[in-house]
């Protein structure tokens, strides 16, 4: 089901995961990636630049903004190591990315439990999502990260 390529773009996601994790934020990294290239990249850092925004995908949405000189990434894929939450969701609509995978589930904000109820949405846009690409690594990064701060 994955692919090469796909283990290896979550293990560079998993990497700016270990980043968040040095900050001491919620470890979740994620890159960008269009026809095998990188486009951008980013890691958690909420607390870091006091942005209530600054998830790993948003952070990695303006890299590849700024690399490409263009807000439209379409057809991108984004590695992201935790299931995207509903603000991430839709910033990935207005960028027109093609493909999002994830590796670990979010039960508590993951957009995954709004999926039928966006079914029926008008949305402008629609990309492939998947999830479970490493996931016990991912899962792994985040319980250790949790388990410290207990």
């Amino acid at each position: 089901m994955w692919s090469g390529d796909d283990i290896y773009f979550m293990q560079l996601a998993l990497q700016e995961a270990e980043m968040a994790d040095r900050l001491d934020e919620v470890p979740v990294g994620a890159v960008l990636v269009s026809e095998g290239a990188l486009l951008g990249r980013g890691h958690n850092q909420p607390v870091k630049l006091n942005d209530p925004t600054a998830h790993a995908e948003i952070l990695a949405l303006r890299s590849a903004g700024a690399w490409t000189k263009n807000y439209r990434l379409t057809g991108a894929t984004l590695y992201v190591t935790l299931e995207p939450c509903l603000m991430c969701f839709g910033a990935l609509i207005h960028a027109r990315v093609g493909r999002v995978v994830f590796g670990a589930t979010d039960p508590k904000v993951g957009v995954s439990r709004w999926l039928d109820t966006l079914e029926g949405a008008a949305l402008n846009h629609r990309f492939e999502f998947q999830g479970g690409l490493l996931e016990p690594d991912c899962r792994t990064q985040i319980q250790a990260f949790f388990k410290r701060r207990r």
